[in-house]
């Protein structure tokens, strides 16, 4: 029955090969892809695999690895199994346990630097740890410039829109990625299959639905003399294995016990007496089948789970022991996952309690925080068999894993108040202190600031009963962080202070960056440019240790100053460098967070098309976090209010209840503004008087010189004033205007590169001809709602017939690319992003190679990208640069 059950698993193949063949040859030409292989289980995606391996011409490198149906999947699992086709100096990064970062970029390197082609194949995503996915978003996102054709295959009919898979390919850029659904055989097909067999065909479709696997399954089941026809795929599986001999069922059921590859060793461990005989047996019939270096697996999952089906719990448990102590005796340091895995199917409390942290700590080291949090939860399912010391070590490893992983739930809460407790008892106050700053840090990321606040304080009473030390130290920084993010500017200072004190006794640069990074950012909105220097040495210490959530923190806020106290110049390059940045490095949350704050340097340099297209492209992202999308999402609000959209009140009000569940006046206050902007240009006074006197009593205790200015002309538009005020601490163009110099505080705008602003400020005027300018500058960049407000202004004064003819603003007058890419270099952008040379790029534009080359580099410099890559990697995070139309 042999060819007939071959012939059911590769039949109707020839187009998904051929598809799989025409990918190899673009890849060959220069272009890496992603080759998505997805069907239901035994559809045929090994088969088909295996048959494009034989396929790979002379030159080509294959790796082929997989992962595994593990309680807890193996990290990396697909480059374990082919860590050696990638060089000695990477499978020795990989063996020795290498840090995420300095791994992915070393597998990046032997793949670019080969001299041939790779193809890599990757089986049974559906199963993938995280960091494996991480992997996938790594090399997907820079594919297209590697000579790299990477094939994975998963069960489409278990991979939901939920699924981790499903959200990792869908980061993956369209361009390099192809998707092979194989569909089930025809009934033409399995009729022509079942009559080479001599059975009926309806028959055999009806049981199978043309699924390959199954068919083979079912002609290889058939009794020598046809007597009876198998009622079920399982039964058919049952039925070929009750004619093995008892000591080959015994090796199938362990063998069914284990999700992964099993090596020799370990099946001759299990079997000593006559295992290599048994193995011959079984992988002749076809049962098992063998890797090319000699690891076995049954034939199909679906064939290892009937089996593993039928085994008794108690005789499961017991292959389980037997298992675990097979592979303890040949390497346990090897199988770590392998054993977590059987030591909880063996019910083996101790041995579960001994091996899981341990296997926890390797998969955190390769950066596979969720895998870690896994076996740290298998471990706390045998909690009541550890010793109080242990229980509350794992309780605590466990909230910190899951947290990394981006769990931040009560669960979570609840394990680090089970470890307080626990220390407690044990008199072991300095962890007590350490665990209530853990908990403080996970209050303020939920948005609870009071109760992060609260904890923040009883974690310092605690530690400061201790000795010093760094602990003490990152908990003071942690509480100069939470007064900095609520305004309270000196006690973020004295807070920050203390922490660096104690750093200087226990040096540790993550707290000095951390600390660093406080007390600047407090003492920059306080108007003190000596906090300037104090976060650029933060962000320096950062880059200099590869602190990259450190770096990302000290771009972002040095943006966020630069941004506000309207230093323009050193908005675009820290913005520029720090999108870079955390583009380079995959920090996804930090990089359209900064493209929040671009959007708003876009508005405020009156470029509102420009700030509307880059907060949409941020907003079109649906795993953001609400503070990682406020920025983006009220300056959306703000440049559809300035433009007259009708959407602009319902965004208004969305934009301000998210910042009022921030409960951070960095949010709250910019919120406030904007709605009493919008009640100003729409004529509703009393609605903007309301807003204004919450504005007022929010922002009593406010120092920020631009906020001051902003709330204090306000007022006066509203005819108010400001108790109080000190109105020299101002900048200049709230002093021009609020001392009734209307042009000087225009101009005083103009000088900011601030044309919304100036124009504004004319319209305050009572002069016609000032009045006019305002109201032609406003036209003139798509403000269609405050210029309407000009012409009512200039109506109530009897000045309309000093106004321009109305008219709407041609934005195409203004630059029209958000980092100002000309037509032609956007062009070439696009170009670059589909993997074309500068000599493609000529030959596509008919444009000399001098020409192209001088394209390309002022492309690179207008995204400040170092290569090619890092070009790609910036315009699949941000698609608006691709400009107008392609956004």
């Amino acid at each position: 029955m042999a060819e007939p059950r071959e012939r059911a698993i590769l039949i109707e193949r020839d187009k998904p090969l051929a598809s799989l063949s025409a990918l190899m040859a673009g890849v060959a030409g220069g272009r890496g892809h992603v080759a998505l292989v997805s069907g239901e289980a035994g559809i045929g995606k090994s088969s088909l695999i295996r048959r494009f391996l034989a396929t790979a011409p002379a030159g080509w490198r294959t790796a082929l690895g997989g992962c595994d149906a593990l309680f807890t999947p193996r990290p990396l699992g697909p480059v374990e199994d082919s860590a050696a086709v990638f060089g000695a100096g990477f499978e020795t990064l990989f063996r020795e346990g290498a840090d995420r970062t300095k791994l992915f970029n070393a597998l990046l390197a032997a793949l670019d630097g080969a001299k041939g082609p790779h193809l890599l194949v990757w089986e049974d995503l559906h199963w993938a740890d995280f960091a494996t996915l991480d992997l996938l978003r790594f090399l997907g996102r820079r594919i297209a410039l590697l000579p790299v054709l990477l094939v994975i295959t998963f069960r489409g009919n278990e991979v939901g829109p939920d699924h981790p898979l499903s959200k990792a390919l869908a980061e993956l850029p369209p361009s390099s990625v192809t998707t092979i659904e194989l569909a089930p055989l025809s009934a033409r097909a399995v009729n022509l299959i079942a009559r080479d067999a001599g059975l009926p065909g309806d028959w055999l479709f009806e049981k199978t639905g043309g699924n390959p696997f199954q068919v083979g399954e079912m002609l290889a089941a058939l009794p020598a003399d046809g007597s009876s026809l198998p009622a079920s795929v399982r039964e058919a599986v049952t039925a070929r294995q009750a004619r093995l001999d008892p000591p080959a069922r015994d090796l199938l059921e362990q063998i069914s016990v284990i999700p992964a590859a099993v090596p020799p060793p370990l099946a001759r461990a299990l079997m000593p007496d006559d295992a290599d005989r048994l193995i011959a047996d079984l992988t002749s019939q076809g049962i098992l089948q063998a890797s090319p270096s000699g690891d076995l697996r049954f034939r199909h999952e679906i064939a290892r789970i009937a089996t593993l089906d039928r085994i008794p719990a108690a005789r499961r448990r017991d292959y389980h022991a037997r298992i675990l102590e097979a592979l303890k005796a040949l390497d346990p340091g090897a199988h770590l996952d392998q054993m977590v895995h059987h030591a909880a199917g063996a019910l083996d409390g101790a041995a579960v309690l001994a091996i899981a942290p341990e296997a926890a700590a390797r998969a955190a080291a390769s950066g596979a925080h969720r895998e870690a949090a896994a076996h740290l939860g298998t471990a706390l399912k045998f909690v009541d068999e550890a010793g109080p010391d242990l229980a509350a070590t794992l309780y605590e490893q466990w909230a910190y894993e899951a947290a990394l992983a981006a769990r931040i739930d009560d669960e979570v809460l609840d394990a680090r108040r089970h470890a307080i407790t626990l220390w407690r008892l044990l008199g072991r106050p300095e962890k007590v202190g350490e665990n209530l700053r853990w908990l403080s840090r996970l209050h303020w990321y939920r948005g609870e600031a009071p109760e992060a606040a609260r904890l923040s304080d009883q974690a310092i009473r605690v530690l400061e009963k201790l000795p010093p030390s760094a602990e003490q130290a990152m908990a003071y920084s942690l509480r100069s962080q939470l007064h900095m993010l609520n305004d309270q500017m000196d006690d973020a200072v004295a807070w920050g202070n203390r922490a660096l004190a104690l750093e200087a006794q226990f040096p540790n640069p993550e707290i000095r960056a951390h600390a660093l990074n406080n007390i600047g950012t407090a003492l920059v909105f306080r108007g003190r440019r000596e906090g300037e220097a104090m976060l650029q040495e933060s962000l320096h210490v950062s880059l200099d240790h590869g602190l990259h959530e450190q770096a990302a923190r000290a771009y972002t806020n040095l943006s966020e100053y630069a941004v506000a106290f309207r230093r323009f110049v050193l908005a675009e390059k820290v913005l520029s460098d720090g999108i870079a940045f955390d583009s380079e490095h995959d920090l996804d949350s930090w990089t359209y967070y900064l493209s929040g704050r671009q959007a708003l340097l876009r508005l405020e340099q009156g470029r509102l098309k420009d700030a509307e297209t880059i907060s949409c492209g941020v907003l079109a992202r649906d795993d953001l976090t609400l503070v990682m999308r406020l920025p983006a999402l009220l300056v959306l609000a703000r440049a559809r209010m300035r433009m007259g959209a009708s959407d602009a009140g319902t965004l208004l009000d969305q934009a301000y209840s998210d910042a009022l569940a921030t409960d951070e006046l960095q949010h709250v206050v910019p919120a406030r503004l904007s709605l009493i902007e919008q009640a100003w240009l729409s004529g509703n006074l009393a609605a903007g008087q309301e807003h204004l006197d919450a504005l007022m009593l929010l922002s009593v205790d406010d120092r920020h010189p631009w906020n001051m200015g902003e709330r204090a002309v306000w007022a006066a538009r509203y005819g108010r004033s400001v108790d109080g005020l000190r109105q020299n601490d101002l900048p200049e163009p709230f002093r021009r205007e609020l001392d009734g110099d209307f042009e000087g505080a225009a101009a005083a705008w103009q000088a900011l590169s601030m044309p919304y602003a100036a124009a504004l400020a004319r319209l305050q005027s009572p002069d016609g001809a000032t009045l006019s300018v305002g109201v032609r500058e406003l036209e003139a960049i798509g403000a269609q709602a405050a210029a309407a407000t000009g012409r009512r202004r200039a109506a109530e004064l009897g000045l309309s017939r000093a106004l321009p003819r109305s008219r709407r603003g041609s934005y195409s007058a203004a630059r029209d690319h958000p980092l100002g890419l000309t037509r032609r270099e956007q062009d070439v952008l696009a170009l670059i992003v589909k993997g074309y040379s500068n000599r493609e790029i000529s030959e596509a534009l008919k444009r000399s190679p001098r020409t192209v080359e001088h394209h390309v580099s002022s492309v690179l410099a207008k995204l400040n990208a170092q290569n090619r890559m890092g070009v790609m990697l910036r315009v699949q995070k941000e698609p608006w640069l691709l400009g107008p139309d392609a956004a």
